[in-house]
């Protein structure tokens, strides 16, 4: 007969070592136990007693209690990365970890408030994304602008559009250079969501990241496992494409474009808020320069130092996702939480909430008992429950609107 915890899920145990990056022996090691029995108790062949079950939770700083949850139905859908090859399979683990956990608490808070209808053209089918064209993509990336209604002249802010046709966005650091974002659709909830890293300070880097990762979502998501890895470096290349094409329309660059200097980029990046490298990169998609005038480009560059760090990289701030934090700031100004109480209910340790939610540093704390108030569009209320009544406390208008 097993002994120890009954209601201890494994696949939470392997979760959350990969929200850490924390391997079975370094856990082992950290809580006293041999590798085999934390090998066991992810495999359900074993249980930990609860003594054990606290050092475990201390060690991965998550409640004890999130152990005892079994993990949702994520869906089969394979999650992107934009990362360099190199990247260890640890740094994904927790991007993809970062993911599953934001979607999870969005699950939660969506029992109270609800997030924007999506709107985004519609997905590719595997037959498409496999067929793909260059001249597609930058159809595609229009015929998203012209759904969002943005225009032909640079997007203000990235997040706000993408949260605002119902894309769930996280940002936070990781620690980690090599890792630039990941994403992936839930097909349980049929919404996409986003992690993108926070480590590079520039914020060009950071929108061109956004919009890598909002290609993935409309051109790749009905390719299986299989298919991600037979066409890795065909996928990144054209989710680049997609991004390039979506912050900057032909339309409108392609005359700034032709033949330009360093100086006249520079003043470029200043106006479409999108990196030097960007626009070099844009301008011979574009075959507004050849290889010859382009590899010019690139050694001036160089001999800039620029690709240490550009020029202007900050002249303006991150873009941040405003879906979360305004959600969690709602549910304790209207919907009748307390801090404690909602992070009770969220199941998370506070550090990770605050994270994933956008969230200042200690805002959970026991001394942040004022809510900090929050700057922005109104929102448009449908009804009013108190937190002991699940349902929708507040709506948000439709994109565009």
């Amino acid at each position: 007969m097993r002994t120890g915890i009954q209601t201890f899920h494994g696949p939470r145990l392997t979760q959350a070592r990969a929200a850490r990056a924390m391997t079975q022996t370094a856990l082992a090691r950290a809580c006293g136990v041999s590798c085999a029995s934390i090998s066991k108790w992810e495999r359900g062949e074993q249980f930990p007693a609860f003594a054990t079950l606290e050092k475990v939770a201390v060690a991965l700083e998550v409640p004890t209690a999130w152990f005892l949850q079994p993990l949702p139905a994520f869906g089969p859908e394979r999650c992107f990365f934009r990362s360099q090859a190199s990247t260890a399979a640890l740094s994904r683990g927790v991007a993809q970890t970062r993911l599953e956990w934001l979607y999870e608490l969005s699950q939660i808070i969506q029992e109270w408030v609800a997030w924007p209808t999506l709107t985004l053209p519609a997905r590719l089918t595997r037959s498409e994304a496999l067929s793909l064209q260059d001249a597609e993509i930058e159809a595609l990336a229009m015929q998203c602008r012209t759904c969002w209604r943005l225009g032909q002249g640079p997007i203000d802010d990235v997040l706000r559009a993408m949260e605002g046709a119902g894309i769930v966005v996280t940002r936070s650091a990781l620690g980690l250079l090599k890792m630039d974002g990941a994403s992936r659709w839930f097909s349980a909830e049929g919404r996409p969501y986003v992690f993108l890293c926070a480590d590079k300070g520039s914020a060009a880097r950071g929108r061109f990241d956004a919009a890598h990762e909002l290609g993935h979502i409309l051109m790749h998501g009905a390719l299986n496992e299989a298919e991600h890895l037979q066409h890795h470096h065909e996928l990144e290349r054209q989710a680049h494409l997609f991004a390039s094409a979506f912050l900057l329309p032909a339309e409108s660059v392609a005359s700034a474009l032709a033949h330009p200097t360093l100086d006249a980029l520079l003043a470029l990046k200043s106006r479409w808020k999108v990196s030097i490298a960007a626009l070099i990169m844009r301008a011979r998609s574009l075959e507004l320069i050849d290889e010859a005038y382009a590899t010019r480009l690139w050694k001036n560059y160089s001999a800039r130092g620029w690709r240490k760090g550009e020029p202007l990289d900050e002249a303006w701030p991150q873009e941040t996702p405003y879906l979360m934090p305004r959600a969690i700031r709602l549910l304790l100004n209207d919907g009748g939480f307390s801090k404690a109480r909602l992070l009770s209910t969220l199941g998370l340790a506070a550090a990770d909430v605050e994270t994933l939610c956008a969230l200042p540093e200690g805002f959970f704390s026991a001394d942040s008992a004022k809510v900090l108030p929050f700057q922005g569009p109104s929102l448009r209320p449908v009804s009013t429950r108190p937190a002991d009544a699940p349902g929708q406390l507040l709506s948000w208008p439709g994109h565009g609107a």
